[in-house]
């Protein structure tokens, strides 16, 4: 019998279309109240340095009113490891970060960075905080974030997901079951995400061994015609079912 699989949903871009007018909506919250309602596990969300969409106000509120949990996606800076040490969310996913991405394009170099993440998921374990590191599906990679402490790692589904012809998705998809494999032999917890949507979350999903899928766009794309919430009931459905 497979293990049930989470669903973390992200709202950013709710915040991204608040932000485009400068308006008091679409509000976070209600995204974040609706998404938990229709399935969601968790609530995942990204508090920017450039603060293009969610902002310190929506993190301190949503952690308020959530009955699940809040997984803060933030870059390995001093002023977000410090504002993370005050918040103490349930989850902190550490993400590489630069201000002229449109979203987050690889995984974090654990290799190249090893004492200041160490620094980070010691500090973060020490307020009660699961920190997890988001890296591409690479076994040196994977290693390092075991040594620097993280419990957890989320796997970069990017490249499978943006892939378009059948052998580049062969190929993707076999580095990302090398690495669930991986992980879990040395005991982590292994989440995946990025790219992930209606017509690719099947392959993801049906790999046992992830604990959590964190999706976002998708699920804020489709909401546009179907409401939010049956955009994310639709998505965790696809998961289960892929089980």
């Amino acid at each position: 019998m497979h293990k049930r699989i989470r669903l973390g949903v992200n709202i950013d871009h709710i915040a991204t279309v608040r932000q485009a007018r400068g308006t008091r909506y679409p509000e976070p919250i209600q995204a974040a109240i609706e998404a938990e309602q229709a399935g969601a596990d968790s609530i995942t969300l990204h508090l920017r340095e450039d603060r293009r969409h969610i902002q310190e106000r929506d993190v301190l509120l949503i952690k308020d009113v959530l009955q699940t949990h809040m997984n803060l996606e933030m870059a390995v800076t001093p002023a977000m490891v410090q504002f993370a040490e005050q918040l103490k969310p349930h989850d902190v996913c550490l993400v590489p970060e630069r201000r002229e991405e449109l979203t987050t394009e690889g995984g974090l170099n654990v290799l190249g960075n090893m004492e200041q993440i160490q620094d980070t998921c010691q500090r973060l374990t020490a307020v009660g905080t699961k920190v997890s590191l988001f890296i591409d599906p690479d076994l040196k990679q994977i290693d390092a974030s075991a040594k620097v402490g993280s419990p957890v790692i989320e796997i970069h589904t990017g490249h499978f997901a943006d892939a378009i012809d059948n052998k580049t998705i062969q190929q993707e998809y076999k580095k990302i079951l090398l690495a669930v494999e991986h992980g879990v032999n040395l005991g982590l917890q292994v989440n995946a995400g990025h790219g992930l949507n209606y017509h690719n979350v099947i392959d993801i999903a049906m790999i046992p061994e992830i604990f959590e899928l964190n999706i976002g766009h998708a699920i804020v794309s489709r909401a546009l015609f179907t409401g939010f919430a049956a955009a994310v009931s639709e998505m965790k459905q696809l998961m289960l079912d892929a089980r």
